[in-house]
């Protein structure tokens, strides 16, 4: 059992639920195993959480936030005196870094990408909305916004681009976890992933 200080349980319960996360995914994620991990009864874990949708939400915004250390690591070690070429190199590795997070923690970036919970037609949550609001997506922005500041990227290529740039790396990092990439030597999967991303950026900056 985990100890906890007094008034810190909540605390103390995401740090379990998130263990599990990345042991299990989000499968893996129930308050009842979570209470029973952190020492304590259900009954007090539903003080802190209404349910495990709510518990899963907060541990999907640990690993965004995780994500984002990751790719801002990326973005520190880049040295480049070209500040053309180093707006393409940052939208690379901000790229890259999404890859890297999803296979080195593949049950966080699970529960960060689980679907939302559904509503009605009229408190349906926005996806788009949603994810503005996340710093990895904030970054990609960044980057995206300084490409079309130093002329590498024509203005009008800039609406939408988020998007397609999100499910460029997103889907690369499915194939590679549960679909046809999967088991594909490091080697060629980094070739394939600078292909892709070199694909990327030519839609976005070539003439």
């Amino acid at each position: 059992m985990r100890p906890y200080h007094h008034g810190n349980l909540r605390s103390t319960l995401i740090e379990t639920g998130v263990e599990l996360a990345r042991a299990q995914g989000p499968e893996g994620v129930v308050l009842r195993e979570v209470a029973r991990r952190a020492g304590v009864s259900h009954n007090a874990a539903y003080r802190h959480f209404a349910d495990r949708d709510e518990l899963l939400g907060e541990i999907a915004s640990v690993a965004a936030e995780k994500l984002e250390e990751h790719m801002r690591r990326r973005l520190d070690e880049l040295d480049e005196p070209d500040t053309a070429r180093l707006a393409v190199r940052r939208l690379h590795e901000v790229g890259r870094a999404y890859v890297e997070f999803a296979l080195a923690e593949p049950g966080l970036f699970a529960v960060a990408f689980a679907e939302l919970p559904a509503g009605d037609d009229d408190h349906r949550p926005d996806p788009s909305a949603e994810m503005a609001e996340v710093g990895p997506y904030q970054l990609l922005g960044q980057c995206l916004d300084d490409l079309v500041e130093v002329g590498a990227m024509p203005p009008e290529r800039r609406l939408g681009a988020d998007l397609g740039c999100w499910a460029a790396v997103h889907g690369f990092s499915v194939l590679c976890l549960t679909g046809p990439l999967t088991g594909l030597p490091p080697e060629l999967r980094d070739a394939a992933l600078q292909g892709m991303l070199e694909v990327v950026e030519r839609g976005l900056t070539r003439p």
